[in-house]
């Protein structure tokens, strides 16, 4: 991207979390990439005054997604444990806005403006521009990234810096047009 990052621009990094990069309880592969690719980020967005976003899974143990109580997902990101913490080589600054996702045992939320106030915090800033990466392409980023456009923001995918499942091979190019249907500009490579 060219264009320097301004105070109408938000960064959300989309559950870059220990349990969602390799070795964790539900890892998305090579999913430790997008690190440095969202540190760079990260970096542009600070040096524009754009605000950050850290978006993260926190769930209840007895989450309706745990294969345990009918969801389809292993236990993964259980609150204040380790594996719901940020990869620990994320540069998420001291300012960046933390959203708490999926915290209610009887409710699942991919995606971050999913009952976090999200949307109201943007707009409250004079947000009109959001791009989106991190983890994963094809379901927390997706539906973030779905969630922005249809609130009205000029949504921007950055390819480079997300990773999908791929649960269902194809996945991840499925995700990425799906989002180009919706109005959301894919962007790869770093700023």
């Amino acid at each position: 991207m060219s264009e320097a990052a301004s105070p109408n621009d938000a960064l959300i990094v989309v559950d870059v979390q220990n349990d969602f990069c390799p070795g964790g309880a539900l890892p998305v592969p090579a999913g430790d990439e997008v690190v440095p690719e969202l540190n760079a980020w990260i970096a542009w967005a600070r040096a524009g005054g754009a605000l950050v976003v850290a978006s993260r899974d926190w769930h209840p143990a007895h989450h309706c997604s745990f294969e345990p109580f009918g969801g389809r997902w292993p236990p993964h990101c259980i609150a204040g444990t380790p594996g719901a913490a940020f990869h620990p080589r994320l540069e998420i600054p001291d300012e960046a806005v933390i959203v708490s996702k999926a915290t209610q045992p009887d409710r699942d939320a991919y995606s971050a403006f999913d009952g976090t106030g999200l949307e109201t915090r943007l707009r409250e800033r004079g947000v009109k521009r959001v791009l989106v990466g991190g983890l994963a392409l094809d379901y927390c980023v997706k539906a973030t990234a779905l969630d922005a456009a249809r609130a009205g923001f000029e949504t921007v995918l950055l390819r480079s810096a997300t990773r999908p499942v791929e649960v269902h091979p194809g996945d991840g190019e499925r995700a990425v047009e799906e989002l180009r249907a919706a109005g959301v500009r894919i962007l790869d490579g770093r700023p």
